[in-house]
């Protein structure tokens, strides 16, 4: 009897999915919710599991194919013997024991097995760990067990960061290595399968060009695909326009200096800036609620919460996970949040539910050493906060030159609905909350 894999449901926004990589090939044995199959869509990989055990037969689907929700991907021929039910109560044995193996207790839940019995053993084998997809491609390409490697993750996730801790315990356990035994090397044509920035979804390069002059054409991702059409997408409908200011940190940092110990200690995340920029960003969207608004048609529609994208860079690309309600979030939490979703966004976990929505975003440039840019709307957003690169700087205070932490500040806007008034002002009341954290707590 055949059992068939199909496309789960995709959301309304996401119209298809293309067929990233196959995990098992036809003829061989498959666990019943092991996974068989990623999609790639717009913004997140689904992991498709296998409905039933058995043996996985024709592969309809094949990679690289566009696909539609409920559209049919294989067929799964079901075999009893590729997990095996496990029984309770022992029947009457039909394999022969040993002469002196000692009677099966009618209590006994699970019914012993002698040594010289041939009968299977199912119920020894080690279930197969659940792996995120980097860790999965990660653990195929350097031929590893996943069975070896310890999880961190919910229910014992194997995760990217597992796979490199278990290679440094590895080589930690082995300081001197045979020098008979190198370690292969790839083509230089080849993607390094360690490198984070490799994809399956991307084609093997192909070389062109002159000799000594060669050229590598590659295909984009969906989700490169994605994010620049919705770049354009911004630059064509919005009027963008960029103001900018610049913030002195010394008083966040001060308070971060003096209370990051024991923030860590009793939330269990470290104190970071992020947190403070969203809880400063919360206050001045209430102060200017057309900043928080967006453009529908003709309307306006003016949100009544505060949902604020985190831009993050992933292997795959940028991605802007949301965090929701941030008007009612603790600084522990907002800063869990953000952590949480670095983990997601590197080992490839972020859901739909993570990437909707929205009503303003904060990008931060200058974790890679940017000290100016113009960042671009993320529609249907109205706006969205630029960070740069925190560095000493000579500044004036009180008729004296002191060096303080200083950072650049860059608020693009939707022209058509924001007027420049309200943007300077909101960027100022940004920078008055930063220099003066107590106003977060007075409400001023």
């Amino acid at each position: 009897m055949s059992s068939e894999v199909r496309v789960p449901a995709l959301p309304e926004s996401v119209a298809d999915a293309t067929v990233l990589t196959w995990y098992k090939q036809p003829g061989e044995p498959v666990r019943r919710e092991e996974n068989l199959v990623d999609l790639e869509t717009d913004k997140v990989v689904l992991e498709v599991p296998a409905p039933v055990a058995g043996v996985l037969g024709k592969i309809k689907a094949p990679a690289g194919e566009t696909v539609r929700a409920d559209a049919l991907l294989a067929l799964l021929e079901e075999d009893t013997d590729a997990e095996p039910a496990p029984t309770l109560m022992p029947t009457a044995p039909t394999v022969p024991t040993a002469p002196a193996a000692p009677a099966v207790p009618t209590e006994s839940a699970v019914p012993m097995i002698p040594a010289a019995s041939t009968a299977p053993t199912a119920s020894t084998e080690p279930a197969a760990p659940l792996l995120a997809p980097a860790a999965r491609r990660l653990t195929k390409a350097l031929n590893l067990d996943p069975t070896e490697i310890p999880g961190s993750g919910k229910d014992g996730r194997v995760h990217k960061t597992d796979v490199t801790a278990f290679l440094e315990s590895q080589e930690q356990a082995q300081p001197q290595p045979q020098p008979q035994q190198p370690q292969p090397q790839p083509p230089a044509a080849e993607p390094d399968p360690t490198d984070p920035t490799d994809d399956p979804a991307i084609e093997q390069p192909r070389l062109t060009g002159e000799a000594g002059r060669p050229e590598q054409r590659v295909a984009m991702t969906r989700l490169r695909a994605r994010v620049a059409e919705r770049l354009i997408q911004a630059q064509q409908t919005a009027a963008i326009l960029t103001t900018f200011n610049e913030v002195n940190l010394n008083a966040v940092i001060g308070l971060r200096n003096r209370y990051k110990e024991s923030f860590e200690k009793t939330y269990g995340v470290r104190l970071g800036l992020m947190s403070f920029f969203v809880k400063a960003a919360v206050e001045a969207l209430q102060r200017f609620p057309i900043l928080n608004a967006s453009v529908d048609g003709g309307d306006i529609i003016y949100h009544g919460y505060y949902d604020i994208g985190i831009a993050v860079s992933s292997p795959r690309g940028l991605v802007v996970p949301i965090l929701r309600n941030c008007d009612r979030l603790a600084m522990a939490d907002i800063e869990q949040g953000i952590l949480e979703f670095g983990r997601k966004a590197k080992d490839g976990n972020l859901s739909y539910e993570d990437l909707s929505g929205g009503t303003f975003s904060i990008t931060n440039g200058g974790v890679f050493g940017s000290l100016l840019s113009t960042p671009i709307l993320n529609p249907p957003q109205s706006a969205i906060l630029g960070l740069h690169k925190l560095q000493d700087r000579p500044v004036a205070e009180q008729g004296e030159i002191v060096i303080r932490p200083m950072m650049n500040l860059a608020l693009s806007y939707d022209h058509r609905i924001i007027d420049g008034r309200d943007a300077v002002q909101f960027l100022v009341a940004i920078k008055d909350t930063l220099e003066d954290p107590a106003r977060l707590l007075l409400r001023i």
